[in-house]
This record gives C-alpha cells, sequence and structure tokens, in this order.
C-alpha cells in the first residue's frame, strides 16, 4: 500500500491543494469546521480512486485533481451529517466536529460541501460526471433513511442490508471509479466495468467496517468499538449471528439494542454471541468474495502497474485494523 501511496502522492498532494480552495469561504465557521475534518485524516481512497480510474484509462487532462476532489468534498459532507445522526463523539481517533461545534454547525457546514459540491461538478463541464455524481448523493440520502428505518429490525435480511450498503456507502465509491474513466472517453464496457470494480470494493470497505466495530482496538479504530450495537444497527456480523441463534439469544439481544445506554456487559454478551456463531469471520469471508469479484471486473483492461495498484487497494480494504 505504500508503494501505492507513493505513485499518487505528487496528485494527491494536489488534490489536498485543490480542497482547501474549494472550502474557501468569507463565513469563518465554514472554514474551520471543513479544514478541520480535513486535518483529522482519513483514508482518502475515493479520491485515490478517482486518480487511479484516470491513470488506468490514459487520461492525460488534469480534471481529475478536481473531481477528485470533489468527491472527496461529498463524502466529507456526508461524514458531518452521519455523525449528527448517529450522535457520534470521535472521528478517526479525534473529537467529532458536532462534539466541537455542535450539531447545527456540522449539519449547515455539511450542507455547504453538499452545494459547493454541485458548482465544482458543473465546473468540470462534463454533463456524464455531474449525472454520476449527483445520480449517487441521491442514492446515499435513500441509503441513509433506509438504514434509519432498519434501525432495531432484527428480521433485516442480508439482502436488504446489502442494499443499504450500496446506496449509503458503495455508490459514491463506484462513482468515483466511473468518473475516471468517463474523464478518459472509455467505452460502455470499461466504465460499467470501473463501476462495479467500485461497487463491489465499496460494499466490502463497509463489511470491514462492520467486523472492526466489534473487534478493532478504539485507539486504532478511530471510534468507539459496538457503537453501531448501541445506535440499533443491524450490520452483517449481527445479521449472520441472528440468523442461527436461539430464540432466547434473539431475544437478549432484542433487549440489547432496545437500550438507549449499553453497559460493557451488554456489548460483551452481545459480541461474545456474535462471535460463537462465527458472525465476524462471516463477514470477513463475505468481504474477501467481494473483493475477487473487483478484481475481475478489472480483466476488460491490459495488465499495467496502476491494474495491479488497484490490486493492492482492493486487498488492503480486507486486511486493514482501522
Amino acid at each position: 500500500m505504500e508503494q501505492v501511496l507513493q505513485m499518487l502522492d505528487s496528485e494527491m498532494s494536489l488534490v489536498e491543494k485543490q480542497f482547501k480552495h474549494d472550502l474557501d469561504s468569507e463565513v469563518l465557521l465554514i472554514r474551520k469546521v471543513g479544514e478541520y475534518v480535513l486535518a483529522s485524516g482519513g483514508k482518502r481512497m475515493r479520491p485515490m480512486l478517482v486518480l487511479l480510474a484516470a491513470r488506468l484509462t490514459g487520461y492525460q487532462g488534469d480534471k481529475h485533481i478536481g473531481v477528485a476532489s470533489v468527491v472527496e468534498f461529498i463524502h466529507t459532507a456526508t461524514l458531518l451529517h452521519d455523525d449528527v445522526v448517529d450522535s457520534a463523539n470521535l472521528r478517526r481517533g479525534e473529537a467529532s466536529a458536532n462534539s466541537v461545534w455542535g450539531n447545527e454547525a456540522s449539519v449547515l457546514v455539511g450542507d455547504f460541501l453538499f452545494s459547493k459540491s454541485f458548482s465544482l461538478m458543473v465546473r468540470t463541464g462534463s454533463l456524464a460526471i455531474l449525472q454520476a455524481l449527483s445520480d449517487a448523493t441521491t442514492m446515499m440520502a435513500e441509503g441513509e433513511v433506509l438504514q434509519l428505518i432498519s434501525t432495531c429490525d432484527l428480521d433485516l435480511t442480508e439482502e436488504r442490508y446489502m442494499q443499504v450498503v450500496r446506496d449509503k456507502t458503495a455508490v459514491l465509491i463506484a462513482a468515483a471509479c466511473r468518473c475516471g474513466g468517463v474523464l478518459s472517453g472509455v467505452d460502455e464496457e470499461q466504465e460499467q466495468a470501473l463501476s462495479d470494480f467500485g461497487m463491489h470494493l465499496g460494499i466490502a470497505f463497509q463489511f470491514m467496517d462492520d467486523a472492526l466495530d466489534y473487534v478493532a482496538d478504539q485507539a486504532e479504530f478511530g471510534k468507539a468499538c459496538g457503537h453501531d450495537l448501541e445506535e440499533g444497527k443491524m450490520t452483517l456480523p449481527l445479521i449472520e449471528t441472528l440468523r442461527k441463534c436461539t430464540a432466547e439469544e434473539r431475544e437478549m439481544v432484542a433487549d440489547v439494542v432496545e437500550k438507549e445506554l449499553l453497559s460493557d456487559e451488554d456489548l460483551a454478551g452481545v459480541t461474545q454471541l456474535i462471535h460463537s456463531y462465527n458472525g465476524i469471520d462471516y463477514t470477513r469471508v463475505r468481504a474477501k468474495e467481494l473483493i475477487e469479484k473487483a478484481k475481475k471486473c478489472l480483466d476488460v483492461f491490459d495488465a499495467s502497474e496502476t491494474k495491479s495498484a488497484l490490486y493492492v487497494l482492493a486487498d488492503y480494504v480486507v486486511s486493514r485494523t482501522k
């Protein structure tokens, strides 16, 4: 992964510079909140995928820098809104923006970032990119609502949950990959292949997040462990466990997810149950299957250093610990 980061170092520096430039506003609070979230780190996977997809398909211009910045703008807006909806206090190991400036500021700055994103999309001059990213943001909002109405739903199936993940998380990753190809003017088959690669990668990424929420070290993972359970979110490790467990165990889980505050004993009890039914292992296996599907999508492209870099990035998704 370090080699991939080195490969993209100069372009990613330009993306960071572009992001800060696009964040400029006469309203000081907007800059402060935006720069705070930007400085908190993050994997920058979505802009990296724009750059890699553009490189894979032979793009020679500089518009991919602006598109990569827009994609990160959209992602940052969703983080601000998500932390408010989830009542999160931590983001990437630091205090979340809403815990520093309050929910109102986080929502409004998130709104600014979404609005500015559309203005920036128009400047690319590509209707196809505007279409891809605007469709993605619409689906992301639908995914958030789907997740909301699925809260504490012990009957949520894996298929239904995958739809939540596609809409909420994977669709922007798919759009990032698609946009890199659009810039190069690839044919429909290659454009769809890039999108499919991103979709499989995005679902796998969320599945690994689901697993890490139960097992990762909080200091390393960057957010409170068991937060999904505390929010009543039915993620894949728990869905798989509920599919296998006894009626008595299911009732225990139902009692826990309905609580507003979980004790250490509550979290330990559900986590132990998930481990006993191999919910974590199942989730990781499903993520690895999706990564193999993602790699297969790139068969339409010739072997290259950039294609290998995309494989490395895909493998990183299922090997990460944070």
